[in-house]
């Protein structure tokens, strides 16, 4: 008698679910657009168009689309239309990370993850415009809307982040002992130093600087607007977060040579990001540096979560 053989392949989990290409570079794909919609809503602001479409949302200026729109109807109107579609890019994300790995594994978590603060991030935009938080808005309650807006952002990118990373079939990080608060406080460092960021660049809009000896005075003068004294606080927690991620990122790299590639890619963009930040500075804010200077906070904040997430799978060896 002749038996049939049956081959059993093994049940695939967690980082042996193995690695589906397409997959990966779709999800590389969906956060270089979020950083892309986000780098334009920065673009909004500082052009003074965040009224663009008035306090409608989701239409604009009460239509699905403008007719002889104004310049800042087509810029708030863009960011409305590829918000959109990042929204439906990490949907389709998430449909798919439930079709290509099995249940339990971290790429889905991270996936529905991603799908709940895209969805927050359109609510906390269309907030924004219904609560009059846009163009010449000089409020403090703008300042916390739009802080919360950062951090929303910055949460976002991190967690599709890790849906690239555990789809390349990284192991997921363990969240406990010293490496855990070192890889909390450094990532606190750069949510705390992109708020205060965030603030400056407002001030920036709202009230333009002449000459770098007059921004200076504003930025000191107890009469000035909240806004204007909070931004001279940016390059001082600049100088000391930067110190503190070279340490970070150094003292790791030296102990732990499989985290080497991830926190020197961290040493570069803070001597970037420096550079880039000296330069928005002494050239008054101009729009084009305050995109650039964003983007590169934008990078440094994946490349940190990156090193961090790398640390944590072998915490023995974090520390500073």
């Amino acid at each position: 008698m002749i038996k049939a053989e049956v081959r059993q392949e093994p049940a695939l989990t967690g980082s042996a679910a193995g690695t589906p290409r397409g997959f990966v570079r779709y999800a590389k794909a969906v956060l270089v657009f979020n950083v892309a919609v986000a780098l334009w809503g920065a673009y909004v602001r500082a052009s003074g168009s965040g009224a663009g479409c008035g306090n409608h949302w989701p239409l604009c200026n009460g239509e699905v689309t403008p007719h002889s729109p104004a310049i800042a109807t087509i810029i708030e109107f863009t960011h409305r239309a590829t918000s959109g579609i990042g929204l439906l890019a990490v949907a389709v994300l998430l449909l798919w990370s439930f079709r290509a790995f099995p249940r339990r594994h971290p790429a889905r978590l991270a996936a529905v993850l991603s799908m709940v603060f895209v969805f927050s991030e359109a609510l906390i935009g269309a907030a924004l415009v219904l609560l009059g938080h846009v163009e010449k808005n000089a409020s403090v309650t703008r300042a916390y809307s739009l802080s919360t807006h950062l951090i929303n952002t910055l949460t976002l990118l991190a967690c599709l982040t890790l849906t690239v990373r555990f789809a390349s079939g990284r192991p997921i990080p363990t969240l406990r002992g010293r490496a855990l608060w070192l890889a909390a406080l450094s990532l606190g460092v750069v949510v705390l130093l992109g708020v205060s960021g965030a603030v400056a660049a407002l001030g920036d809009t709202l009230f333009p600087s002449t000459s770098l000896a007059a921004g200076l005075a504003q930025d000191w003068d107890p009469s000035a607007n909240i806004f204007l004294r909070l931004r001279g606080l940016h390059p001082l927690l600049a100088v000391a977060a930067a110190g503190w991620l070279l340490y970070y990122a150094v003292s790791n790299a030296a102990r732990n040579r499989s985290v080497r590639t991830e926190a020197w890619m961290v040493v570069g963009c803070v001597g970037v990001q420096l550079v880039a930040g000296a330069t928005n500075l002494l050239l008054l804010a101009p729009v084009w540096t305050q995109l650039l200077h964003l983007l590169l906070a934008y990078v440094l904040w994946v490349s940190l979560v990156r090193l961090c997430a790398s640390l944590l799978t072998n915490p023995r060896f974090a520390g500073c």
